[in-house]
């Protein structure tokens, strides 16, 4: 709503001398005849309240020689009535709920701001001032104090309030329009409108929310076809001269902050035109008023888009506001002006300015009609004015330190004699406008709001924790290869002296079935909180655990191959691959790797980082890569050595049965590619904690294969078939 509105749309606290404040103040005197309409009602506190029940005012003639004398305003708005009665109704319920202000009365003092900036400084001083039409000039100080600095709006959405420097004491219960315009540019990206016109009034709510909008979306590539300001009162050559900058516009998109009472002469006049085929886009203001889906702009505003407040029923409300009926007391006249609005009728007690209008006939009943006055499911803007109300009414009760008291019980349950200033009302307010707030602030880093967005919370943290199931199955897993290894071990040991043993090179053997020990256990590094250690070592344990593995594989291949051709006469090739090179030759693949980390390391090193991306109110804890390409070139050199231990394999798979450990170690390497080729595009697809849990997976199963793969069939042998585990049986000459 405009910058006007700060006055125009908001609740103000009036304090009577019998709940005493420690400011004095010599009033102030009233200049001029000013007697607005107003709805009173007596009380303890004083709750003062500007709405904007007319749209149309006429611009006072400031000839400074006279008096300046109060217009009457036009164009009732049945919708503002509706908020006007929700703080009778909200101040009501608070004066019958015997657990908040005991033993308070609550008040109010309420009047017309007819939308205009004028008009709403002339009610808010009258508010201040505690001015009324049967008081004179000079009374004013004897009226109840004023805390006239502690405002509440229900609709000033302007974003130019935010800034506490200029505004240290003013709420609302209402968002600012830095979110609106937000959601408004991302509107013209989702539909890809680019060229767009926008409209505005005089007020700082169209200026600053259209300067926003347009900043942002020329950030976003698009561009501003026209710009049209609609003045306070328009003239009809104003208004015609607008339809016409529309009319010859080519943008089809309008973008209009304004206030419906605002935009009446000139959408009345697009509709006389009948310029059709535009899409209007709606500020909160006017995207929800039931004035502009009169009949006659249907044709126009047909289709058009906005975002409105988030709505809320109110318990007893709707009954609330069927129980009014017009009245001849004087105290009545809003409720007459609604009457004859809603029926298009007139009382015979009325103003007598709707002379052409039929008498009202006593029949008419607003359970029968429908409009917005009527419309209660969901409220908006009047579940503003019922949470604003709320708030004074909670502030109060921590200032006065209430304390509930029993329905029928006479004693008063507040501190009425205690003193106050404003600027304790004020910070009471901020105490209770956490149920309330919407002058969103930014939580800190890792911290999220709460489920009623009132509080910022910590994030969760996520990681794969050894006490979930999955970690559980993932460590039990581990922990079993580890068994299964050096099981195989002991037999190994056991029965070190046995030809099937000797023959597959019990050196190379227990060398690689520690570096399979190596593998299962590296993969509990990646279990548990992770730390700037652990994201350092997880990945270099793994690299060079199974380098040294596939390295220890890859020496048995060529000793395999070699020992078949040894049996060529002249061949040599075996004896100068002995065992003095082969551990020269796994511990050079071994420290390939191991330089490929520690320069991995010392240049761009993995680091913890809290995720925060996947899920709000979640920290998904995990190593992330400076130079990713590190991580997959340590992979790479795991996979170079494994395709050459797979070809040299595959070669010799054909080999007479004595060699037969070549077709073990193929079916082996076979697994080891399935396992990993399928590994890269699930670790990059895998969310958050799952992209470990990939990992890990691939460890043990690749571990698993080559465990199996490799020694299950010698411990078969060894174990249950000891008749083949003989000179003879590994030659294949043992006797049938």
């Amino acid at each position: 709503m405009p910058m006007g509105e700060l006055v125009v749309l908001a609740l103000f606290l009036f304090i009577w001398p019998r709940v005493r404040s420690s400011e004095s103040g010599s009033g102030c005197q009233r200049l001029g005849e000013f007697a607005p309409q107003v709805l009173e009602l007596d009380g303890d506190v004083i709750l003062g309240g500007l709405f904007p029940l007319h749209y149309i005012a006429l611009e006072p003639d400031h000839a400074f020689t006279d008096h300046v004398l109060h217009r009457r305003c036009s164009g009732f708005d049945l919708r503002a009535f509706r908020w006007f009665m929700t703080m009778v109704f909200a101040i009501e319920e608070i004066n019958r709920n015997p657990s908040l202000l005991p033993g308070v009365k609550l008040g109010y003092r309420i009047l017309d701001s007819c939308d205009h900036v004028h008009t709403s400084l002339q009610s808010m001083f009258s508010l201040i001032n505690g001015s009324s039409s049967t008081q004179r000039e000079g009374s004013a100080s004897s009226n109840p104090h004023c805390l006239s600095r502690a405002p509440i709006s229900y609709f000033a959405t302007c974003t130019c309030l935010t800034d506490k420097r200029v505004y240290p004491s003013f709420l609302r219960t209402v968002p600012s329009d830095v979110f609106q315009v937000r959601a408004l540019v991302q509107l013209m990206v989702h539909f890809d409108w680019r060229w767009v016109g926008t409209m505005g009034t005089e007020d700082d709510y169209s200026r600053y929310g259209i300067q926003a909008f347009t900043e942002q979306l020329k950030e976003w590539g698009g561009c501003v076809a026209f710009h049209c300001t609609i003045p306070k009162v328009p003239t009809l050559a104003q208004i015609s001269a607008i339809a016409d900058a529309l009319e010859a516009s080519t943008a089809r998109v309008v973008v209009v902050f304004a206030t419906e009472g605002q935009l009446m002469g000139l959408l009345s006049e697009v509709a006389r035109r009948n310029l059709t085929g535009w899409q209007w886009v709606a500020s909160e203001a006017w995207v929800t008023a039931r004035v502009l889906t009169a009949p006659e702009f249907q044709h126009v505003l047909a289709g058009t888009l906005g975002f409105s407040f988030r709505g809320a029923n109110i318990s007893g409300l709707a009954e609330f506001l069927l129980r009014v009926r017009p009245s001849p007391n004087s105290g009545s006249v809003f409720s007459n002006l609604f009457w004859e609005e809603q029926f298009n009728c007139r009382l015979p007690y009325g103003d007598g300015e709707r002379l052409e209008r039929p008498l009202c006939t006593g029949l008419e009943d607003l359970e029968q009609v429908e409009s917005s006055y009527t419309s209660v499911y969901p409220v908006r803007v009047s579940y503003n004015v019922y949470k604003g109300v709320y708030a004074i009414g909670h502030a109060l009760h921590l200032l006065l330190q209430c304390t509930p008291m029993g329905q029928q019980s006479d004693q008063r349950g507040c501190n009425n004699d205690s003193q106050f200033t404003s600027e304790q009302v004020i910070e009471h307010f901020l105490l209770f406008s956490g149920s309330l707030s919407t002058e969103c602030i930014k939580c800190p880093l890792y911290y999220w709001s709460n489920n009623e967005r009132v509080a910022c919370v910590a994030g969760i943290e996520e990681f794969l924790s050894f006490q979930e199931i999955m970690g559980i199955i993932l460590v039990t897993l581990s922990l079993l290869g580890v068994a299964a290894a050096s099981a195989v071990s002991i037999i190994f040991f056991l029965f070190r002296a046995t030809p099937i043993v000797k023959a597959n090179n019990s050196e190379l053997s227990f060398l690689l079935l520690l570096s399979l020990k190596l593998c299962f256990l590296c993969s509990l590094v990646f279990v548990g909180r992770p730390s700037l250690w652990a994201c350092q070592v997880r990945q270099v344990a793994f690299g060079i655990s199974f380098v040294l593995c596939i390295s220890c594989i890859l020496v048995k291949t060529i000793v395999v191959l070699l020992a078949f051709h040894a049996n060529i006469p002249g061949a040599t090739s075996l004896k100068r691959f002995g065992p003095p090179q082969q551990r020269a030759f796994i511990v050079a693949c071994t420290a390939g790797q191991a330089v490929l980390c520690i320069a991995w390391l010392a240049l761009a090193p993995p680091y913890l980082y809290k995720n925060t991306s996947y899920q709000d109110g979640r920290i998904v804890l995990e190593c992330k890569d400076v130079w990713p390409l590190g991580f997959y070139m340590v992979l790479g050199y795991i996979g170079l050595l494994s395709s050459v231990c797979f070809v040299l394999a595959f070669l010799g798979r054909k080999l007479p049965d004595t060699f037969n450990e070549a077709k073990l170690i193929t079916f082996s390497m076979l697994i080891f590619f399935a396992v990993w080729i399928s590994f890269i595009p699930a670790y990059n697809s895998s969310p958050g904690k799952y992209t470990v849990a990939v990992e890990i997976f691939a460890i043990l199963a690749s571990a698993f294969g080559l465990l199996l793969c490799i020694f299950i069939p010698k411990c078969y042998i060894i174990l249950l078939r000891p008749e083949l585990n003989t000179k003879k049986g590994m030659t294949g000459k043992a006797s049938k």
